[in-house]
């Protein structure tokens, strides 16, 4: 496991969090035109735009945050998506959690669960798609 208290790890969460920002962007995007425009149901619209997400961040942080030279891209994107898809199954508890047990707004609370889910996300793949 990484030492994760370390200035090269601070360094990799802070690229992290600029990578995830442009995942919010496609994420609230896609979700939105899925929900919205494609009045798709409302969890289902948020797992496209999860995946979606997670998809382009895969690139971003392997060329960008981790610098990976792994060969073995499938493998690592399979691992990348696999944490995502936990990631998802987090993001969606804690949504369902928020919006019919708390009553809050969907977007604020998807933005919470993306919040808890990143720390997830960023600690998992440090530890095991980037290694």
């Amino acid at each position: 496991m990484v030492d994760i208290l370390t200035r090269e790890v601070a360094w990799k969460f802070i690229k992290f969090g600029i990578v995830g920002i442009s995942g919010v962007l496609v994420d609230f995007g896609v979700t939105y035109i899925s929900k919205e425009w494609l009045k798709i149901q409302k969890y289902i619209a948020n797992a496209i735009g999860v995946t979606l997400a997670a998809s382009s961040n895969y690139f971003l942080n392997r060329w960008w945050t981790f610098h990976s030279q792994n060969p073995e891209i499938a493998i690592e994107y399979g691992r990348f998506l696999m944490i995502s898809l936990i990631g998802l199954g987090i993001n969606t508890l804690v949504l369902w959690l928020l919006v019919s047990k708390g009553k809050y707004n969907f977007y604020l609370a998807k933005l919470f669960a993306i919040a808890v889910v990143t720390i997830w996300n960023f600690i998992a793949n440090l530890n095991y798609t980037f290694v």
